[in-house]
């Protein structure tokens, strides 16, 4: 178990799309293969969870810088989102690249990111991280196992990539109060790059059936919550696409006994903050949009600045009313992000708005597309 300041994770070892009870990894007694009531007087908890982690050459340069010449300190670039993050009770992130070792680093084409930047995540505040994308197989297996190792060894749990078929075949529950809360990750592809042929469990695939087996064994084994990333969509689209669109409507729309298999979809991979949506009665982010990243250019070349924008979401849920009911999402909220390519950290936008008319715009810019598809007549909000 791994206490911080103020949260508990918990892992549980889950046998995916198997069904099987889930047993804690600290020999706890096994809990029981179905979901357990709340208890009497059960609180509720907030999640929050934000956009990819994309250390482009220039991050990972000012990462060095942070750290005085020695090492690499990506503490200082997310010093300004943390107050939002380490308040919550569980806080997930999207770690987009595999990490390198003994210097071996690069930002660009295939990605091997210093490993401090998982001592960065859990410095911030996050409990875990999805780690299926397009480039989770840039350095082969030897990438996922270091990446891997660098989050456990940081603290901060992982879902979407293994380093064995018993792992892959496992999901991570994160503890909040009475809550057990399952993370679930996924990628649309892996960059054209072959999944090994000793290990096709390696990274995990975007496939409807898989998804909702997967969500299923997790709630049997008692999750009360399921959370799902989803590395999907079209690069520097704001709109989500139609397999996007399509794919959220069949997972909410999944249910057993009445209840939803899945009870929140986190996006990323677009680059650009795309719209939230109530779907099914179920919040979907379709993109978040990248957290950190450098100066990025779109497909013809051209600098998009959007590259640098994304959200962070924020959602409170309430215990169930009757036992075996859904937790409740009861708030909804976003907070506008910028990562400055020029200072090198990521800025909260509702709590810069005194930088002046240029920060502004850029915030509403953001809301606007977050709200494109009516997600304020559900109740989201735009929160600091």
């Amino acid at each position: 178990m791994i206490t911080r300041s103020r949260k508990v994770a918990l892992v549980l070892t889950v046998v995916l799309a198997a069904g099987a009870a889930c047993q804690a990894r600290d020999h706890r007694p096994p809990e029981p293969g179905r979901p357990a009531p709340s208890a009497p007087g059960s609180r509720g908890f907030t999640l929050v969870a934000s956009g990819d982690v994309l250390p482009h050459d220039s991050v990972i340069e000012r990462a060095r810088y942070d750290a005085g010449g020695t090492g690499y300190d990506f503490r200082p670039m997310l010093s300004g989102i943390r107050s939002v993050v380490e308040s919550a009770d569980v806080a997930l992130c999207h770690m987009e690249t595999v990490y390198g070792a003994g210097g071996d680093y690069t930002g660009h084409l295939l990605f091997k990111s210093p490993p401090e930047v998982a001592a960065g995540l859990a410095a911030t505040g996050y409990d875990g991280c999805s780690t299926a994308s397009d480039h989770s197989l840039d350095d082969g297996t030897e990438g996922i196992r270091r990446t891997l190792d660098a989050l456990d060894r940081a603290g901060v749990r992982h879902a979407g990539s293994a380093r064995t078929e018993r792992e892959a075949r496992t999901a991570t529950v994160l503890r909040a109060g009475s809550a057990r809360i399952a993370h679930l990750a996924y990628t649309h592809d892996t960059g054209g790059l072959p999944l090994p042929p000793d290990g096709p469990w390696a990274v995990n695939l975007v496939d409807e059936a898989r998804i909702v087996a997967d969500a299923r064994a997790a709630r049997r084994a008692g999750a009360d919550v399921v959370v799902v990333s989803l590395h999907w969509g079209t690069a520097w689209q704001e709109v989500p696409d139609g397999r996007q669109t399509a794919l959220a409507r069949s997972l909410t729309a999944s249910a057993t006994g009445g209840r939803p298999d899945i009870d929140l979809i986190l996006g990323t991979h677009a680059h650009v903050p795309q719209a939230y949506e109530k779907v099914n009665g179920t919040w979907v982010i379709y993109g978040m949009g990248d957290q950190i990243a450098g100066e990025t250019t779109d497909h013809e070349g051209v600098r998009d600045p959007r590259g640098n924008q994304s959200t962070l979401g924020r959602f409170t849920f309430a215990p169930p009313k009757r036992p075996g009911g859904r937790w409740e999402v009861t708030r909804a909220e976003f907070v506008p992000q910028l990562f400055d390519v020029d200072a090198g950290r990521v800025v909260n936008l509702n709590r810069a708005l005194a930088r002046g008319a240029e920060v502004r715009s850029v915030r509403d810019r953001i809301r606007n597309v977050v709200l494109s598809r009516g997600a304020a007549r559900d109740g989201l909000v735009m929160g600091e």
